[in-house]
């Protein structure tokens, strides 16, 4: 049997912290920036933590 593949999408988007946290981008800061505030686009810029539900789909394209 051939060995499995991970998602090569999944592995581009997400990081695994040391701690095993799953790190990824925010969405909704490609255009009609101008509508949004600067506070805002700030946030939007930090990555952040897969919450818990979705961490166990995305280690499942990780480690396929």
């Amino acid at each position: 049997m051939p060995k499995m593949k991970s998602h090569r999408r999944a592995r581009k988007t997400y990081k695994v912290t040391a701690t095993g946290k799953i790190k990824r981008h925010k969405a909704f800061r490609s255009h009609i920036l101008t509508s949004k505030s600067s506070k805002r686009k700030r946030h939007l810029r930090k990555p952040t933590v897969v919450s818990k539900t979705e961490a166990y789909k995305v280690r499942r394209f990780l480690l396929a």
